[in-house]
């Protein structure tokens, strides 16, 4: 099923490589977008995303609030090249990351002692594709904090641009206590109150925050 095998082609992989001639002053790379009633794909309604890169290429994220009826212990068993089985078993869900490559799972993590797997999104937060930080998971050499995701969201050159100014998107900086720490089903109602808003006063009309 799936098998977190990192690719050096993959899509995925190459839009974290960093454009290291062209700074995007407007980035909303490290930034959560939080849905507007406006949008209604049903992969995107009520979510709330994080960021990991945007340039003048595009953008990329990860959705972090909408788990899937499968559990971590059920995910590394249909993993090929992991043998061990937590005990007690990771019950913890793993979420839809976004509608692209299904297949494939991500894993967003504190940092490790070992950080030679991962890419650096902020001071302290990272994301792996690799199968030796997912072989981890239940053992003592388990990120502190973490989450799996199957797949990904990308958005191509502008996209996101016209989406915001579509007014499909409210933006705030990240916050690793949600993405960690805040239920799942709360952390879109939380990442509105941090920007000072309250779920019920959204309206399809409301003004850009």
């Amino acid at each position: 099923m799936t098998n977190i095998t990192t690719k050096n082609d993959s899509p995925a992989t190459n839009h974290m490589h960093k454009n290291s001639h062209t700074e995007v002053l407007s980035t909303l790379k490290n930034h959560f977008l939080i849905a507007m009633p406006s949008l209604t794909d049903p992969y995107f309604k009520q979510s709330v995303v994080y960021v990991c890169e945007h340039d003048e290429k595009g953008a990329m994220g990860f959705i972090i609030n909408f788990p899937v009826k499968l559990t971590l212990q059920e995910l590394l068993k249909n993993v090929e090249t992991i043998t061990h089985q937590p005990e007690p078993p990771l019950l913890n869900p793993v979420f839809l990351g976004g509608p692209l490559e299904l297949e494939r799972g991500f894993v967003l993590h504190s940092p490790l002692a070992d950080n030679s797997q991962s890419t650096q999104l902020n001071d302290h937060l990272m994301m792996s594709n690799s199968n030796a930080i997912l072989s981890t998971l239940g053992t003592k050499n388990e990120p502190e904090k973490y989450m799996v995701t199957l797949g990904y969201a990308s958005w191509d050159s502008g996209q996101l641009e016209q989406e915001m100014n579509d007014n499909h998107w409210l933006t705030i900086e990240s916050e690793n206590d949600i993405i960690f720490n805040t239920p799942a089903e709360l952390r879109w109602s939380e990442s509105l109150h941090r920007l000072g808003i309250n779920p019920e006063q959204l309206t399809t009309s409301i003004g850009h925050a």
